[in-house]
């Protein structure tokens, strides 16, 4: 059986683009993987604190010394760490905000990207330890990102790949639903880009 983790990163939710492709991603999983499992992360609703030096400490702090807040940020982090850890398949919907990624998903990249669980140093080069895991982006965004002129503008997809590559998901496929906002292609907008992910070979 096959997981998948579906991380939802919009503040609209379900309803946004960025969900609806990224939705679209995850039905042609399970149709390539029939008995395929759906873990569901939504993060307009499950927020992760963004981290400060109190909550920064708790990974490096003794568990019998946590305080009450340390001990609910090691919490979440190790569930986090957990649900990528037994993920086959990671499907990541974002829009692209002031030209980045959502601050809830940067949020809940800093709870799963912990040294000595999801990478570690060899020779003090960093390695990823999260390995033999494929990860799919529905990227959304108002604009054209994908191609020039805005393409320098697009911080979002070459982040991802750094972040997720250092901790070992270097495997990574990016869909795009493009001009949202622009007259005469939002239109069809999402409706190509599904169509591009039904095409594709999971």
């Amino acid at each position: 059986m096959k997981k998948i983790l579906h991380i939802i990163s919009s503040i609209h939710g379900e309803t946004s683009s960025s969900s609806q492709l990224s939705n679209t991603i995850v039905e042609n999983l399970k149709n390539a993987y029939p008995d395929s499992q759906v873990n569901k992360l939504d993060l307009s609703e499950s927020h992760f604190p963004y981290l400060e030096a109190k909550h920064f400490e708790a990974f490096f702090t003794p568990a019998e010394h946590h305080t009450a807040i340390q001990r609910e940020v090691f919490g979440r982090s190790g569930q986090a760490i957990t649900e990528l850890k037994e993920a086959d398949f990671i499907v990541i919907g974002l829009p692209i905000y002031n030209l980045g990624i959502p601050a809830s998903l940067k949020g809940w990249i800093d709870y799963v990207a912990r040294v000595g669980e999801t990478f570690s140093y060899v020779d003090n080069a960093p390695i990823g330890l999260l390995t033999d895991k494929k990860v799919y982006l529905a990227i959304a965004s108002g604009g054209i990102y994908s191609e020039e002129p805005m393409k320098s503008y697009d911080f979002t997809e070459p982040y991802l790949r750094a972040i997720l590559g250092f901790i070992g998901l270097t495997d990574l496929t990016a869909f795009r639903v493009e001009g949202t906002a622009i007259p005469g292609v939002k239109e069809t907008a999402l409706s190509k880009a599904q169509e591009t992910v039904s095409e594709f070979t999971f």
